[in-house]
């Protein structure tokens, strides 16, 4: 028989939502001392009375405790239990004094008052209008979840997403979900393919219904472009990788895709002579990368052929008067580019660090204002763009506010119908740029202006689909300017040296003094490289360069996970840097726990606050009550639910491939053979170009040898500079 415990609780010590796995302190009947229960329920609340059936254990480090196969909770009823759990931060907009305070007016009728008739809570003195909406809005969002909660709790779903899943989906979300559980995947940030796939199968969906193999060609699909960066995937490899993934005969994949193409969701594009260029016959898109990638290569093809703004000019004469003016001289393959774009509709300028890219684009700049032509400059990141905006002297903006991104609209404001007002357009950080922000970018250029492609093409490519700036180069129908000399200022930094040997295949060289640019410190064991990288941190180079551990040292990791990986260095660095001393606040969501001061990165693009994927802020407020934290991004204060904060991921350490369009006064990169599958060339030399005044390897010689003689074969499947060479395909 099982033994039961039941009181109210009066701490929740510990919660994972997507275990569920809780450890409550509760005041229970007939016990003289608070007693531990553990188990496993969706949602624990301090001040709800709870009843648990199980069995009493003594646990090696925590004593006796309440090993509960089965918990039950009822909201209190009491005036004291009520204050308790509203005072929780149950309901956003009811903190501890606002609690107090109702449950003064209403007493033991509180619960009702607020859920049946919350206009009355204006008796509350301090409580307007605005409140009464957030306590209305909140403790519906509360009362919905709850359901929801229970609902995934109770075919062993995680439910730390619950808020967002009611958010998105309203009163009806249970319904939804049990029409169509995939929806889940595709609809909710946070949820995969495996989670909602999981719950389908629970709920009686066969394994080979056609519904579970369109969602996982879906899966496959998102996937491949998400994390691998391919615009669309051969067919056989998708086949491949459906059946593996979901058991499911490969005719009947085969069928699903065709369903989904019939439906319009999936593209097959299979264009003559591919085959013989890429080795397969067909790739199978997402719709909108189909659109993106096609959209790319018409767009190039038309603007190459249009009229070029500037007047007939004596391109020597021109380069001269630019020398003049700017007190320069350029080197042979930078007047190459210069006098390309004088003619030239479109132009590709690349090359590595210290080549002079940004003396190119100025020059560029200098030539087309001399002729009144109106200039717009854009990056892909704000730090990207603030960087141009401080080399050339001009206004420069992310991609997204030169096309006035309206999250009204959901959508650009600058496109096919009202195309930007400008002359030239340059777009620095080109590697980065992806197909589908490409396809929206070139749709507001109008047909006469002249676009310049400014971009390392030896950087690792764009965290988004495709690789844009390759393939233009690739397709051989652009002009491209390669800058490849070293100017002498720029060979005097060894950041300048290191990179290019790498570039190279060689093993860069530390500065041969202590008031160098570029170090490699030799260590072997992971723990002694964390810990070189904390002291460094915390005190080697602020005492040596002054610089502000937080705000100008970032370190930069190849993977996310191993104990040099960006999760655990993150764990490490922020109670370096940010310890908790006991008194800050701080506020645990999604196995993470937010402190003012925290250095945080945004993980996904949302339109709707205008901060996007790779964008680093500072936590400078959190509103407990209110359930709000702000991060301040480039001085622009942004704020986010609680709910949300599985947006953000801590940035005191961060992957090389989030770093790029960045640069910083200090970088720290360990380098060691736990990250075997991701020791290449072109991401070390990535990481290397994104220190400005400081760049410091730490790790070991072994690991450095492998990830500078080892180049990125790798290919992202992707059609466009095989449309590009064949423009009348794309017409």
């Amino acid at each position: 028989m099982p033994e039961s415990v039941s009181g109210a609780i009066e701490r929740v010590t510990f919660h994972n939502l997507d275990s569920g796995y809780c450890v409550l302190r509760i005041k229970a009947s007939g016990h003289r001392d608070l007693v531990t229960v553990v188990g496993n329920m969706p949602q624990a609340i301090a001040g709800e009375y709870v009843e648990a059936k199980g069995s009493w254990i003594t646990d090696r480090a925590h004593g006796q405790q309440f090993q509960a196969t089965e918990l039950k909770t009822t909201p209190p009823h009491t005036a004291a239990g009520i204050a308790k759990y509203l005072g929780s931060g149950l309901v956003k907009g009811i903190g501890p004094r606002y609690a107090q305070k109702i449950v003064a007016v209403f007493g033991d009728t509180t619960l009702e008052v607020i859920d049946r008739s919350p206009t009355y809570l204006s008796q509350v003195k301090g409580i307007g209008p605005k409140r009464i909406q957030m306590i209305r809005d909140g403790w519906r969002e509360t009362t919905g979840t709850r359901e929801i909660m229970t609902f995934l709790m109770s075919y062993g779903i995680g439910t730390a997403r619950a808020v967002r899943i009611y958010k998105t989906y309203g009163e009806n979300a249970i319904a939804l979900i049990r029409s169509n559980p995939y929806r889940l995947s595709t609809d909710i940030w946070g949820v995969g393919f495996r989670t909602a796939d999981d719950l389908a199968l629970q709920l009686g969906i066969p394994r080979d219904a056609p519904q579970r193999a369109q969602a996982a060609v879906r899966h496959i699909l998102q996937e491949a472009a998400s994390s691998k960066g391919h615009v669309g995937l051969p067919e056989p490899i998708l086949l491949e990788e459906t059946t593996i993934l979901t058991q499911i005969e490969t005719q009947s994949v085969q069928d699903a895709i065709e369903q989904l193409r019939i439906t319009d969701e999936v593209v097959r594009d299979a264009p003559t002579g591919a085959e013989a260029d890429f080795g397969f016959e067909s790739l199978i898109y997402l719709k909108s990368m189909y659109i993106a990638e096609l959209g790319v290569a018409k767009l190039v093809t038309a603007l190459r052929t249009g009229p070029h703004p500037l007047p007939a000019i004596d391109t020597e004469r021109a380069l001269a008067w630019v020398e003049s003016r700017m007190t320069i001289t350029f080197a042979k393959s930078q007047r190459d580019a210069v006098r390309a774009a004088a003619t030239e509709k479109l132009l590709v300028v690349t090359g590595g660090p210290g080549t002079g890219k940004t003396t190119i684009v100025r020059a560029i700049i200098e030539l087309f204002a001399a002729k009144q032509q109106r200039v717009g400059l854009c990056a892909p990141t704000g730090r990207a763009a603030k960087r141009l905006g401080e080399s050339t002297g001009r206004e420069s903006k992310t991609i997204h506010r030169l096309l006035e991104f309206d999250a009204g609209i959901g959508g650009f404001r600058k496109n096919r119908e009202n195309q930007l007002d400008l002359d030239l357009i340059v777009i620095d950080e080109v590697s980065m740029v992806d197909v589908v922000l490409m396809n929206q970018l070139l749709r507001a250029v109008p047909p006469f202006a002249c676009v310049v492609f400014v971009g390392d093409v030896d950087q690792l490519p764009s965290v988004g689909a495709g690789s844009v700036l390759a393939d233009l180069i690739r397709s051989g129908v652009i002009p491209v300017s390669r800058l490849t000399e070293i100017h002498r200022q720029a060979g005097s930094s060894y950041i300048v040296r290191a990179a290019h040997a790498v570039n190279r295949g060689e093993e860069p060289e530390s500065a041969p003094n202590a008031d160098g640019d570029f170090y490699f410190i030799e260590a072997d064991e992971p723990a002694k490289i964390v810990e070189r990288i904390a002291f460094m941190l915390k005190t080697r180079i602020p005492a040596k360069f002054g610089f502000d551990p937080v705000r100008d040292v970032q370190v930069l990791s190849p993977m996310n996970k191993s104990e040099l990986g960006v999760q655990n260095l993150n764990k490490v660095l922020q109670d370096v840097l940010n310890p908790n001393d006991g008194h800050a606040k701080e506020v645990q969501r999604y196995g993470a726990a937010f402190r003012i001061g925290d250095k945080v990165l945004q993980t996904r693009n949302n339109y709707q606050r205008e901060v996007f994927n790779g964008d680093i802020g500072r936590v400078t407020t959190i509103e407990m009550v209110d359930q709000i934290l702000t991060v301040e991004y480039d001085g622009r204060p942004v704020e986010y639910e609680f709910s949300d904060l599985d947006e953000l991921a801590h940035a005191f350490a961060i992957s090389i491939h989030k770093s790029q369009g960045s640069e910083y006064p200090a970088v720290i990169i360990p380098v060691h053979t736990q990250h075997f599958i991701m020791l290449q060339r072109n991401l070390l030399y990535t990481g290397i170009t994104r220190g400005r005044k400081l760049v410091v390897l730490v790790g070991s010689r072994k690991a450095l040898w492998l990830a500078v003689t080892k180049a990125d074969n790798s290919r992202r499947f992707s059609l466009l500079a095989w449309r590009l060479r064949n423009s009348k395909e794309c017409e």
